[in-house]
């Protein structure tokens, strides 16, 4: 293993001396100014969000909290750009939907949460107009008159190898065409790092930090609203269906959406396996089939938000932790009414 300690974030900023790095390599200024999260470019001050939006392969009309907000500010937008493979629930709110490769359509690289890059390779070509992703960002590039000349995804990877040598100079397509590798690979004949952090903490002692437990006050359980909704995935749907609900095998398995509940709060309700009810929260409503499980405890219930006709983001909160920035999805206040 090797000390890892990041070359590029010194807490959450950009150093000086990385961006002037990466502004004479792309002949560009880049601005100093800390990037925006989804959270805030849909839910942020209605003066500060964002007129234009380009969206790759994401679907926030489904995933986002707070979904019927999250149409209202597209349908707001001045242009809209929706890069994808197919034509999703946010790409209909597109002014302009430009078609994607999928991954069999494309060669490049891939880099999964394990850190492990490994070669993708194309097995059929792009149908119709459609086209790798970086090819569709270098034809816009060059309508912008910008000098983005790459011939192919290896020349793309060369640039990343370059710019972040300590992650990837030593992931050549060469050997990377023998074996996934993980990052870091700071050299040619460094074997990977299957474990980031081996024996001490890269900056030599732990950094122990105490954070104080605040409850959601905005989505504490009362009289109008006695449930807590909690969302997660199902096993046999990934993420807002865009590839996985257009698969007839994995639609026999799992077709629609079935909220979970615990036999004691089913039987108070007076309901029955199989039952529609309608959950409502504080932002909106929706209808769904339900399903009595042993997996959720009395008081909570649970949707996943797979399924755009019974869109649970309907009802989750958008307010967001201060630390991440990231919004309460697992939390939001409820009732259940048998529909």
């Amino acid at each position: 293993t090797v000390e890892f300690e990041s070359p590029v974030y010194k807490g959450m900023s950009v150093s000086d001396e990385i961006r002037s790095k990466f502004s004479k390599a792309w002949g560009v200024e880049l601005s100093d100014a800390p990037g925006r999260t989804i959270a805030e470019m849909f839910h942020d001050n209605p003066t500060r969000r964002n007129r234009v939006m380009y969206i790759m392969g994401e679907n926030p009309v489904i995933s986002d909290p707070h979904a019927d907000h999250v149409r209202e500010c597209l349908e707001e937008m001045d242009f809209i750009v929706v890069q994808d493979i197919f034509l999703t629930e946010t790409a209909q709110y597109a002014d302009v939907v430009l078609p994607a490769a999928s991954f069999a359509e494309k060669d490049g690289t891939f880099i999964n949460t394990e850190r492990r890059v490994q070669r993708i390779r194309r097995a059929v070509k792009p149908r119709g107009d459609s086209k790798p992703d970086w090819e569709i960002l270098q034809l816009l590039a060059q309508r912008f008159n910008l000098n983005w000349n790459y011939s192919s995804p290896k020349e793309v990877w060369d640039e990343v190898r370059k710019l972040t040598p300590h992650y990837f100079r030593g992931m050549s397509y060469e050997r990377l065409e023998k074996e996934g590798l993980q990052w870091p690979c700071p050299s040619e004949d460094h074997p990977g790092t299957p474990i980031l952090h081996k024996g001490k903490f890269a900056r030599g002692i732990g950094q122990f930090s105490t954070v104080e437990y605040r409850p959601l006050a905005a989505e504490a359980v009362d009289e109008d609203y006695p449930f807590i909704l909690t969302t997660g995935r199902k096993l046999y749907q990934y993420h807002t269906r865009t590839m996985t609900g257009k698969t007839d095998g994995l639609n026999y398995l799992l077709s629609e959406e079935l909220m979970e509940i615990s036999p004691r709060d089913a039987q108070a309700l007076e309901l029955t396996a199989g039952d529609m009810v309608k959950v409502t929260s504080r932002r909106g409503s929706l209808e769904t089939k339900m399903q009595i499980t042993d997996r959720v405890p009395p008081g909570v219930v649970c949707m996943s938000f797979h399924f755009g006709e019974s869109a649970v983001n309907v009802l989750t909160d958008p307010a967001v932790c201060n630390m991440s920035v990231v919004s309460g999805l697992k939390v939001s206040a409820v009732r259940i009414e048998k529909a």
